[in-house]
């Protein structure tokens, strides 16, 4: 009994001595954190969903007060108001951005790009893009597995059953850029936020030429450079067999929507301009028809020379 009760108090004053001596290490090694920090992230919106480049708000909120430079400091769940409101509380220069949503750059539906072979593996975006190109013919095009589903802390997005793609709410949308770095083949991309949500932008991103992309989706671009001819701001680029319209340099002029062969010039809450109707090729002009009389003669009639009498002859036998 007596062993049992020395055990116990032999472990209490251990435990008080350890204490003790780590109070004292933290005392002596103790950072000092700036207050700020705390009511900076509780400005933030605390969805730790990492688009602002750190693991989480407290992360974002401990480099704003910092540095003395925020202008490359952004949170795009906040956006602009946010970021206003903690560079005043701070006496920084708050960083302008403009407002960004999510696009999915595939219009390879199922309809429009056929399934050629099934994969039966993990329902996995990354896991398919490793070990083979999908289940059509496009080695470019949306697996339709969900990873960017998956990702998505804000619920803006979903796959569409009907198309096998998946569609973005722009309302839901913070441009945290969640959905981009999940896709293994680099179909969604961050894109200026137009009014009412408009948008002209090419849903296609295979590189390969016009007559393979044609075989495997009928919705590709097959660059032939005939929106890049008709746009008037120079906000399209034909490169490796694919356009791409610039969301800063286009101004909605629609033009290269009707443009578009193949329909890969995608329109979005906008109607598209009214066709011009193709005009016949004017037909040369008959010859006017010359005055009668007025025509020369085809060949001039000869000079007609002295006529001489056969009278003169005779009378001259006579005599």
């Amino acid at each position: 009994m007596e062993v049992l009760l020395y055990t116990i108090l032999t472990l209490c004053v251990l435990g008080v001595l350890a204490a003790v001596i780590l109070y004292f290490v933290a005392q002596k090694f103790r950072v000092e954190e700036d207050p700020r920090i705390d009511q900076v992230e509780k400005m933030l919106p605390g969805a730790n969903c990492g688009g602002c480049g750190f693991a989480g708000c407290r992360g974002m909120a401990d480099a704003l007060v910092k540095n003395d430079d925020i202008s490359a400091l952004f949170c795009p769940v906040g956006g602009g108001d946010c970021m206003k409101a903690v560079a005043a509380f701070l006496g920084k220069a708050a960083a302008e951005k403009e407002p960004q949503t999510a696009t999915v750059r595939c219009g390879g539906t199922c309809e429009k790009r056929p399934r050629i072979n099934e994969y039966n593996g993990a329902r996995s975006c990354a896991v398919a893009a490793s070990l083979y190109s999908g289940e059509t013919g496009c080695s470019f095009g949306c697996l339709g597995f969900g990873d960017c589903v998956t990702v998505c802390a804000f619920d803006a997005i979903h796959v569409n059953p009907a198309t096998g793609l998946p569609e973005v709410d722009p309302e839901k949308c913070t441009a945290c850029g969640a959905c981009v770095k999940a896709c293994p083949k680099g179909i969604i991309e961050l894109r200026k936020k137009w009014p009412k949500d408009r948008a002209v932008y090419v849903s296609c991103v295979s590189r390969d030429k016009g007559a393979v992309v044609m075989k495997a989706c009928k919705a590709g671009c097959i660059g032939c450079g005939k929106c890049e001819k008709v746009c008037a701001f120079g906000a399209i680029t034909v490169e490796n067999n694919l356009a791409y319209i610039d969301p800063q340099k286009c101004k909605l002029c629609r033009k290269c929507v009707n443009e578009c062969p193949t329909g890969a010039i995608k329109l979005v809450n906008m109607e598209p301009l009214p066709k011009e109707p193709k005009t016949p090729a004017p037909k040369p002009a008959a010859p006017a028809a010359k005055p009668a009389g007025s025509e020369a003669p085809a060949t001039a009639p000869a000079p007609e020379g002295p006529k001489v009498s056969s009278a003169a002859p005779e009378a001259a036998k006579a005599e």
